[in-house]
């Protein structure tokens, strides 16, 4: 199709900065934001007591996020998904959705330390403390278990960013 847009979407461990890149590349590409903390919150508020709830509720959604973001990209719409795409099955889904419809797209790896992220989250924590309850050390490292760093071989068009910014 001639007038497709383009997906972005992240890459990185837990508090490595991906909604923070994800709301300046929306800007900077005139792009559509979608945050899966936003809709997970409007479609199931105070529901997610737990990262087993996440999962649960995450892949609820996904069906009627696939359909939106192909419409938006069928008509020529930028989007940009602050979604995590931090394992291979969860990549798999991303470029699915953009093979479907032969759009293009950009996985942004955000590469951090396991110490950088920490930090980060901690200061989310001051700045957001309705998230203290999640951003913890423990689910940290029980969300960093399952990271899974993009592949050469998983046919994507990867912009590896290493540190913080």
């Amino acid at each position: 199709m001639k007038n497709q847009g383009k997906l972005y979407f992240f890459c990185g461990k837990m508090g490595a900065g991906k909604s923070t890149k994800s709301r300046a590349l929306a800007a900077e590409k005139h792009a559509v934001l979608l945050s899966e903390d936003e809709w997970l919150e409007a479609h199931y508020p105070a529901q997610i007591q737990s990262f087993d709830d996440y999962i649960k509720y995450s892949n609820n959604i996904k069906p009627f996020i696939k359909k939106h973001v192909q419409n938006l990209l069928c008509i020529g719409v930028n989007v940009v998904m602050d979604f995590p795409a931090n394992t291979l099955k969860q990549r798999e889904w991303f470029l699915s959705l953009c093979n479907e419809l032969n759009s293009s797209h950009e996985l942004w790896y955000l590469d951090v330390t396991n110490e950088q992220c920490l930090t980060q989250m901690a200061q989310r924590r001051i700045e957001q403390p309705e998230r203290a309850h999640f951003d913890t050390e423990v689910i940290f490292h029980h969300v960093t278990q399952y990271f899974e760093p993009p592949q050469a071989n998983e046919n994507l068009n990867i912009m590896h960013v290493i540190g913080n910014k």
